[in-house]
């Protein structure tokens, strides 16, 4: 979650006990009567009529005193084990005792393994107050698989404890978003389910099989909810990152609303964006599960077109970013989607682009863009157009992105803009006229020098091979641009032994 670290520390505080503590409070008497009781219960946590947040929660909590208790006893530091599982006993009873008073009538499947789990932590708790006394190593020994068993299955229970419960809060959200007519209603709901899926994938593969997809396209399918359409189709972008979401998507025809909504003008591009996002996701070349949605040949036609209509006309960068990424993975998806990107003067419009800061200013975008010229370079029509809009020129630029924060997740943005900046380079370089003019730009020098200079690539291998393949292609044609050393060294030998002798020049021997 993107907050203050300071601030998640805060609310994280209220969840934490001392076991002290919690050990005196429980020989404590406490008042029978009902609304006294809620009130003790729920104190310091995250509110009533909230189990959604009380469940992430207490499960986050949980969740990590079951790590520490492993890491300590991995360290045989049995002090603190004990102290720690009568912590835990404490943690998993108060998330029973508040999910109970704020949700309805539990489950008897419920109830059955919250009486397991306090079991195994009661018996955790007086096995590791047990192994306090001992002294012998080898009975200790022997104890101390019967802990990390008993963890274990505690383990087990409090995740089927915790997937149950949520189960059951995500369909009573489907189940308001299905039957809401009301716009707010849908709204508030909406956003609690893209709430939820930002907390990883198992949440996801909970919402897409309790029917959160087909509650969602049903939103995207009403003209009274349209205003709601990009917040209902961000949720379904993160859905669609597990499998349940995608195949879910397939059954309820929603690549075809996609294609109805990236077609339909009347949207505004905020919609059309969160569209494409969609898109990119259930196309991604990183998932294999994506690569069997049937379903998509038939709309790629309109949907191709309606993603270049987007990029040519995008107001921002971040748009611009969603339309050309899902254009990128429809290139991996299918190799037609090039030819019809060919004929739609898709390589004028991202050059273009490429010249226009408010849409291209991050190396993100231009990974995106470097792909497509990439991928469809395997083309021969390519090379012309490439030429015509001086896109050597800008494969060169390519060649030479750095980064500006120096975050890891831009550096590697932009050793993936000069590898495929390399790799279009050489597929392109087997048209005479595009390598004259990359030698003409002296791309062979920067190329070089992406060899030679480790930190000029980021000591990337991915990058000096991709350059080293570019360099050859260009020899082939141009050898008069090259040095001796630079051809005896980086293309005459093979091109393993040209890779390792330049991924070698920054050892020390020192």
């Amino acid at each position: 979650m993107q907050v203050d670290s300071v601030q998640r520390w805060m609310e994280d505080l209220k969840l934490m006990t001392e076991c002290e503590c919690m050990c005196v409070l429980q020989a404590k008497p406490i008042s029978l009567e009902e609304d006294a009781q809620g009130d003790l219960i729920l104190a310091g946590g995250p509110g009533p009529g909230d189990p959604l947040q009380l469940l992430l929660k207490r499960g986050w909590v949980i969740s990590t005193e079951l790590r520490r208790i492993g890491q300590k006893l991995a360290q045989d530091r049995w002090a603190r084990v004990h102290s720690m599982s009568v912590r835990l006993t404490c943690h998993a009873r108060s998330m029973v005792s508040e999910y109970s008073a704020v949700s309805r009538n539990s489950s008897q499947e419920m109830g059955q393994i919250e009486k397991l789990l306090m079991e195994k932590c009661s018996e955790l708790s007086a096995v590791t107050e047990r192994c306090l006394q001992v002294e012998n190593e080898h009975i200790l020994k022997s104890m101390k698989a019967c802990v990390s068993e008993t963890l274990s299955t505690l383990g087990e229970h409090f995740g089927q404890l915790l997937e149950l419960a949520l189960t059951r809060e995500v369909q009573a959200l489907v189940r308001k978003i299905d039957a809401s007519d009301n716009i707010y209603t849908t709204e508030s709901t909406t956003g609690n389910l893209f709430s939820l899926t930002q907390e990883g994938a198992p949440l996801c593969r909970i919402i897409a099989k309790e029917g959160g997809v087909v509650a969602l396209f049903k939103v995207c399918r009403q003209d009274t909810f349209r205003c709601l359409y990009p917040q209902a189709l961000r949720t379904l972008a993160s859905i669609c990152c597990v499998e349940e979401g995608v195949h879910q998507l397939e059954k309820v025809d929603g690549v075809l609303c996609l294609a109805d909504i990236l077609t339909d003008d009347s949207h505004s591009e905020a919609t059309r964006a969160e569209a494409a996002a969609v898109v990119a996701q259930v196309t991604s070349p990183h998932l294999p599960f994506t690569q069997h949605l049937s379903s998509f040949l038939e709309s790629m036609e309109e949907i191709v077109t309606a993603l270049v209509k987007l990029c040519q006309e995008a107001s921002s960068g971040e748009v611009f970013l969603l339309a050309s990424a899902a254009l990128a993975n429809i290139t991996f998806f299918d190799t037609m989607a090039c030819e019809m990107l060919l004929q739609l003067n898709a390589i004028r419009v991202l050059l273009e682009a490429c010249s226009d800061k408010q849409r291209v200013d991050t190396p993100y975008t231009r990974d995106q863009i470097v792909t497509i010229l990439a991928n469809m370079s395997v083309l021969e029509q390519c090379a012309s157009d490439i030429i015509q809009e001086n896109g050597v020129q800008l494969i060169m630029g390519m060649l030479s992105e750095k980064p500006r924060s120096g975050t890891p997740a831009e550096v590697a943005a932009c050793e993936r803009v000069q590898q495929k900046a390399a790799v279009t380079l050489a597929r392109l370089s087997r048209d005479p006229d595009v390598a004259r003019e990359a030698v003409r730009l002296s791309c062979m020098s920067r190329l070089i020098e992406l060899c030679r200079s480790p930190s000029e690539r980021n000591s990337s291998d991915a990058v000096l091979v991709a350059c080293l393949a570019a360099l050859r292609r260009l020899a082939g044609v141009c050898p008069e641009g090259l040095q001796d050393s630079d051809f005896q060294q980086l293309v005459q030998p093979r091109l393993v032994d040209s890779f390792l002798l330049c991924s070698n020049m920054e050892e020390s021997f020192v």
